[in-house]
Formats: structure tokens, C-alpha cells, sequence
């Protein structure tokens, strides 16, 4: 394969448009597209001399994450980051390369003094599994003393990926946060654990939170989730309404038909849409709990997050979606804690 040709000039963005350059000026390349998280109405780069270029219309966000496709003429076909363009984000999936377009700040708090805190794992049975739970702390907090604990899916991609132990720690000694605890879960097989499955509920109120509680002195819970891990905190809740106190719920995977025929070839599609129609039929619990929801607002799960919140507001929920201008990713949920994860604890912790 013959070695990548080094961009010029790379990504550039104004308030009006944006647009990409690579270089070729030993026509190396057969061509190049673009591999955006978003919707946009070009993605394949002409050639102009010695180079690649694609110019088009500034999307609806803040920022944009992408790959590039560099096709050469004996058919071999790379897709890797832009590498004139040194910004970064890391992924579930692996690093992309992001544009950021003018007006885009990132969290304050990342800069902010902050509490390490300390942690403590511990190893609970879930479904033939052990599932690795590792519990964030402000530093000296006594094992008794009583907190609200943050129940975390994907706790560690969270942590990892969107800094969520920093920002507790930046909140904590700013005092712009209570003093709290989050109990980081691993995800073990999530796509199964994590799409209404009822074993899977019942494991988590059964088996985790009584193992957290036995440990911890905990004043009230707080379940907490992206895309099925969201999903998951919900059905949860649905399933025992005593297991969490709030949630918060970014670009959960509320499938329904209207809103996601093209999720309809994912294993457990026909088990999720069963339960958001259960949900939509009523199948909430009396016990009404304040409920935060955080979404892109042209990613693909913006349509059934519009419709779970009328969903729960219908049954007097006290429920609010946020919508942001990126899509579903990492840096997308990081960026939204605050405002909206700051305020449901500050409100359940009053």
C-alpha cells in the first residue's frame, strides 16, 4: 500500500461553511471521501491540481468528528484520521479527527482545580459474569458517611472517554457540586445486558445495588446512561421502581418502529421496542422521578428522545430534554454535564 499523502492545509470552518484539503501532487490517489458522524449533503472530495478539496455548507453543530476514505488505483481503499489536522477525539471506536466550528468553548471545568478523589473496586456476580464496579470517592470520605451514589453504565468508557471523574472533582471543590459518590459499572456483554433485558434488570436491583449499599452509606441513587446503557437505566427503573431516586439519560436508544426501522437487523431490536411501547402505554411506575434527557439534535436517536420525554411528561414526570449541537459520542455527553447533570444533583440533593 502505498504511503499516505500528507494533507495540506486540512480542515478549516467559519460561520457559513467548512471544507477539507488533502494533498496529492504525485497523483497517488484515485479519490477521497469524506466519513463524517453527521449527515452532510457532500462527502466526495474533487481533485484541483495537486490536491483534494471539499467545500460545503456548515451543519447544524458545534463540531464535527470524521474519517477519510483515500482510494488509490489498485483498488486499496485506508480510512484513517486527516492527518494535516492534529485535533483529536477518542471514541468507542477509535480516534477521529474533529473540526471545531467557530463559537465551540470547551467545558470550563476541565481547566478548573479538581478533587482526585479515590477509588475503590469491587467485583460483583451479574448473569455468569463478574461485573467490575469501581467507586469514585472524594478524597477522605469515610465508607459510612451517607452520599448520593451515581449508578454509572459504561462507567470506565464514561470516565476514560468524557472525563466524568474529573468533573465530579472539579464540582466537588468548587463547590458547585454535593459531595457524591459514582459507582462506575463495567459494561460486560451490554448489547445484550443493556437492551430491555429483564434478567439483566433484575441482576442490577438484586445483585449491584445491594452490594453497594452494604458498602456504602448511600442517601439516594442516581441512575445514569448513554445510548443502550440509557435504555438500560430506564427499563430498570420501570422494572423496580425503588432502584433509582433520578436519572439521567443521554442519547438513549428508545427504539420504536416509527422512529427506527433501520435499527430493526440489531439482535435485540423487537425486545426494545416492546418495552418503549409497554412504557408508551403506561407501563411507568406511580412513583414519578425527576428525569433528565440529553440528545444530539439531528443524531438518530433525536426523533424517539422527543418522544420519550412527551412519553413521560404525559404521566406527570418531571422530564426535560436538552438538546445539543453535536451528535452521539463521547465529547457530546461530556459537554453536556453542564449545565444538566450539574442540576438534577444539585435538585436531588437539596
Amino acid at each position: 500500500m502505498p504511503d499516505s499523502p500528507v494533507a495540506a492545509a486540512g480542515a478549516w470552518a467559519d460561520d457559513v461553511a467548512m471544507g477539507l484539503r488533502v494533498a496529492d501532487p504525485a497523483g497517488e490517489l484515485a479519490g477521497v471521501r469524506l466519513l463524517p458522524d453527521a449527515p452532510v449533503p457532500l462527502q466526495e472530495f474533487q481533485r484541483n491540481g495537486g490536491t483534494w478539496e471539499l467545500t460545503l455548507p456548515r451543519p447544524p453543530l458545534s463540531r464535527l468528528e470524521y474519517l477519510l476514505e483515500l482510494r488509490y488505483p489498485d483498488g486499496t481503499v485506508k480510512v484513517g484520521t486527516d492527518p494535516a489536522n492534529p485535533l483529536r477525539a477518542a471514541g468507542a471506536f477509535g480516534a477521529k479527527s474533529v473540526l471545531e466550528f467557530p463559537g465551540y468553548r470547551r467545558p470550563a471545568w476541565l481547566s478548573e482545580p479538581a478533587d482526585p478523589g479515590g477509588s475503590r473496586t469491587l467485583e460483583v456476580p451479574v448473569l455468569d459474569e463478574l461485573l467490575s464496579v469501581r467507586v469514585w470517592a472524594p478524597t477522605g470520605t469515610r465508607s459510612s458517611e451517607l452520599l448520593p451514589l451515581l449508578v454509572v453504565h459504561d462507567g470506565p468508557e464514561y470516565d476514560a472517554l468524557a472525563s466524568l471523574t474529573r468533573y465530579l472533582g472539579a464540582g466537588v471543590r468548587g463547590r458547585w457540586l454535593p459531595r457524591l459518590r459514582a459507582a462506575l459499572l463495567s459494561p460486560g456483554p451490554r448489547n445484550s445486558w443493556y437492551s430491555a433485558n429483564a434478567r439483566y434488570a433484575r441482576a442490577l436491583r438484586h445483585a449491584v445495588l445491594p452490594a453497594l449499599d452494604g458498602r456504602f452509606g448511600v442517601s439516594c441513587r442516581i441512575g445514569m446512561g448513554t445510548s443502550l446503557g440509557a435504555l438500560a437505566m430506564l427499563h430498570a427503573y420501570c422494572r423496580y421502581r425503588d432502584s433509582f431516586d433520578a436519572l439521567f439519560l443521554q442519547s438513549g436508544s428508545f427504539f420504536t418502529p416509527d422512529t427506527d426501522r433501520q435499527e430493526r437487523r440489531f439482535p435485540h431490536y423487537r425486545r426494545i421496542i416492546g418495552f418503549t411501547a409497554d412504557v408508551r402505554g403506561g407501563g411507568l411506575p406511580a412513583r414519578p422521578v425527576p428525569t433528565v434527557l440529553t440528545c444530539g439534535a439531528i443524531e438518530e436517536n433525536a426523533a424517539n428522545n422527543r418522544l420519550m420525554t412527551r412519553t413521560l411528561g404525559a404521566h406527570d414526570y418531571p422530564a426535560s430534554l436538552h438538546e445539543v449541537a453535536d451528535m452521539h459520542n463521547y465529547t457530546a455527553w461530556r459537554d453536556a454535564f453542564d449545565p444538566f447533570l450539574t442540576g438534577l444533583l444539585q435538585r436531588v440533593a437539596a
